[in-house]
């Protein structure tokens, strides 16, 4: 059952408690649903309703119902209040000392009604006022009822307690995750720094060294495209870095289709052929949209310049209704290979794109290799 539905209950149950309690208690008073009385039927009646306004409240407060009760019982012989005002009073009287106060009055109020009953004579004294029946009807109208409550109110106890240690469990659970998911994050961070960081680092330090004694200004300029690189790649390994030690971290903005341009210009100083292509009415997108876009292009022109260097590579952005879609794709190169080696780059894009709600394609295409992505736009 949905929380709206368990509303609507919760809300309907006391009226349509109250409705029955009116409903034998006027019957009560007529003598098809117990003892008839003497009284006018507009008393009976004002009784009744006055009996089922009690049970409609008596989940704010029991005390009401159980006035009520106890005048109804003793003077027109209406049980329906007595049955409510009894199991209301085992569910909310916690202390003992109350509930011993609450059996004594309702003792003495049932067995002030025995004694009313057994004055009034006729039908009403054989049915209420001889003592076997006293018994026996305070024991089902007022005891069992009683026993209803304090069991209902020590069930729920029970589940609330239940509740509250799978609530504490969990949130143990979480913490231990989270504790787990730091520790690793940092043997990471460390594993990264220990080994790329350092690798990436001599990479910058020899390409520096191979610019100051290059022996062409080509070779010079080839040594310092790699050293900027490196540093680009030193500075971005820093800031993954910065987010594995510590989430919280502000970080630079990340690269989108602006920054697009310079990441093709990179490629055509290491001497790829890259054209770039917009199709459809530019619009600027969501910054996740454009940030996976960027990150596809990048790999693959890192796949081109592994396994197809010299073969000319298209890049095209489409910006369609609903989606943005990229195409890189690569003629045959000079050795005759796509760039097959997709490995774990592409697996990764393929998740980043598909968290995206989009779609992701990589494959051969007329003797050369193609990625295709389409991502929507929102």
């Amino acid at each position: 059952m949905t929380s709206t539905g368990s509303g609507i209950l919760d809300r309907a149950l006391p009226w349509a408690l109250g409705s029955a309690v009116f409903v034998l208690c006027a019957g009560s008073a007529s003598g098809w649903a117990g003892v008839a009385t003497t009284v006018p039927a507009p008393v009976a009646l004002a009784v009744a309703a006055a009996s089922a306004g009690a049970t409609v409240a008596a989940r704010r407060s029991m005390w009401p119902v159980t006035v009520v009760a106890a005048v109804a019982y003793v003077w027109l012989a209406m049980w329906p209040p007595a049955v409510v005002a009894s199991y209301y009073a085992g569910l909310h009287l916690g202390r003992r000392q109350a509930l011993w106060l609450y059996a004594a009055g309702a003792s003495a109020a049932w067995a002030l009604g025995g004694v009313v009953s057994w004055l009034s004579g006729g039908h009403r004294a054989l049915a209420m006022g001889s003592s076997p029946n006293v018994l026996i009807l305070g024991g089902a109208l007022v005891g069992l009822p009683l026993v209803a409550g304090l069991w209902s109110r020590a069930r729920r106890q029970v589940l609330d307690t239940m509740r509250e240690q799978a609530e504490q469990l969990l949130r143990e659970q979480v913490l231990r995750a989270e504790q787990a998911r730091a520790q690793e994050r940092a043997r990471i961070a460390r594993e990264m720094h220990d080994v790329v960081a350092h690798r990436v680092s001599l990479m910058v330090l020899h390409a520096g060294a191979l610019e100051v004694g290059a022996p062409d200004e080509r070779t010079a300029q080839a040594a310092a495209l790699i050293s900027d690189v490196g540093r680009e790649a030193l500075h971005n390994l820093r800031e993954v870095l910065g987010v594995l030690r510590a989430p919280e971290a502000s970080r630079d903005p990340q690269p989108t289709l602006a920054d697009l341009d310079r990441l093709l210009e990179q490629s055509r100083a290491l001497g790829l052929v890259v054209n770039r292509r917009d199709e459809g009415p530019a619009r600027p997108l969501g910054h996740s949209a454009e940030r996976t876009a960027y990150r596809v292009v990048q790999e693959a022109l890192t796949n081109v310049h592994k396994h197809a260097r010299g073969a000319e590579t298209d890049v095209v952005v489409r910006y369609l209704p609903a989606d943005l879609e990229v195409l890189i794709r690569n003629a045959t190169s000079p050795a005759g290979e796509g760039f097959p080696g997709s490995g774990w780059g592409l697996v990764g894009l393929r998740e980043r794109v598909e968290l995206l709600g989009g779609t992701l394609e990589a494959g051969q295409h007329g003797g050369g290799f193609q990625v295709l992505a389409r991502i929507p736009a929102a």
